[in-house]
């Protein structure tokens, strides 16, 4: 576990370029945090670092977008929801580097320590954060 005090949205961006060589596709990156703390921004960093430059938005009313990148990247934003079951996002894990946003909702899909862990919480000021990354307990 690396716990990370990020002072603004520029070095939670340059957080997320410097570990995402860590992911692979079939890799699971289930993010935590309050509404509003950076788990989009933080998707939204990776992206740009595989150069995607299109509009990166939550997919808080369509669940799921795909992005075309190196590695093929998998928002889902499961805050809308109860469960993740019936979805088919797991159809989807094998092919893609998935980010999940709210993943208690994701509980039957995948065993929780077979994930990457970015937890993203509210620091001293409007901007700081910090970020807690904890790798698979299974060595995924």
């Amino acid at each position: 576990m690396n716990v990370f005090e990020i002072a603004s949205e520029a070095e939670l961006a340059q957080l997320a370029e410097k570990i995402l060589p860590q992911w692979n596709v079939g890799d699971i990156v289930a993010l935590e945090g309050p509404l509003g703390a950076g788990k989009t921004t933080f998707v939204r960093a990776c992206l740009r670092a595989c150069g995607y430059e299109g509009a990166v938005r939550s997919p808080t009313f369509n669940l799921i977008q795909s992005f075309p990148t190196d590695p093929p990247i998998l928002h889902s934003d499961l805050y809308r929801v109860k469960s993740a079951a019936g979805l088919g996002l797991e159809d989807e894990f094998a092919d893609h580097l998935t980010f999940i946003e709210w993943p208690d909702r994701m509980a039957d899909l995948i065993p929780a320590e077979e994930c990457w862990w970015v937890q993203i919480e509210f620091g001293q000021t409007a901007e700081a954060r910090i970020v807690t990354v904890t790798p698979p307990i299974s060595g995924r």
